[in-house]
């Protein structure tokens, strides 16, 4: 049997790291809180920095990571916005991946998870709740800033229109979008395969696309999909000089 290999930062994302071990590849991220666990998850250290396992059953984030996604992923120092946020076990490794100089916005419609998600931000203090549905951003387009990007989680039939008002209201240009995608929840009369060629169809209009990854067999009929906001991303895309967001919000400042 194949002895465990000293952890490694993933390329791109100092605070994800890397360990062979049994024959796979482990994901952990360098944690911005203290233990206990959030979810059970296992712990370690890291020349004297706690690390938390990244487990793709229990993320669809990490699954996708363990099947070669290779769209941006949050970096130190960014601000990200999490949509379907719910008790913050996905939430708590972007906000690992951001680091205590980032911050995360993690929003939430359901009070039961939110009331685990505030519990959470006591020990994540760059995980920020909010309270409101990802249908309306304009609600929360003051407390929330422009980002560098979008995370979403919402298993409804228009999740991916609910994700593109939110990029084009808060997501700075060139801005990263990262959608879990159900395809379950988007319809009996069409397959899982057409649901997503239609949601990239949507999405690359405005984004840029990077390839698509099956999260089959831990998150049935799932996929992760994404990458980055453009004015002009594919056919069909806003024209150049086209506005995205309201009227005198400023560029984020690490827009490109």
């Amino acid at each position: 049997m194949r002895r465990a290999t000293p952890f490694a930062p993933a390329p791109g994302s100092p605070r994800l790291l890397l360990r062979e071990r049994r024959e796979r590849t482990e994901l952990w991220t360098e944690a911005a809180g203290p233990p206990p666990a959030v979810y059970g998850e296992r712990w370690s250290t890291v020349d004297g920095r706690p690390v938390r396992a990244f487990e793709p059953a229990r993320s669809k984030l990490a699954a996708g990571l363990a099947r070669g996604w290779e769209a941006p992923l949050p970096a130190p120092g960014e601000r990200w916005l999490y949509l379907g946020a719910a008790s913050g076990t996905t939430a708590s490794h972007l906000a690992d991946l951001l680091g205590p100089e980032g911050r995360l916005y993690a929003v939430e419609k359901s009070v039961r998870p939110f009331a685990r998600l505030l519990a959470l931000a006591e020990r994540w203090p760059n995980l920020l709740p909010v309270l409101a549905d990802a249908r309306s951003p304009e609600a929360y387009a003051g407390p929330v800033p422009l980002v560098d990007g979008v995370y979403a989680d919402i298993a409804q039939p228009d999740q991916v229109e609910i994700v593109l008002a939110n990029a084009r209201l808060l997501l700075a240009d060139g801005g990263a979008v990262v959608v879990a995608l159900k395809t379950s929840t988007m319809g009996r009369e069409r397959g899982a395969p057409e649901h997503l060629r239609r949601a990239e169809e949507a999405l690359s209009a405005e984004l840029r696309l990077e390839r698509s990854v099956r999260l089959d067999p831990q998150f049935r009929s799932h996929y992760l999909v994404g990458g980055r906001m453009a004015r002009t991303a594919g056919p069909g895309g806003a024209p150049p000089g086209a506005p995205r967001r309201a009227p005198g919000r400023r560029p984020h400042p690490r827009a490109r």
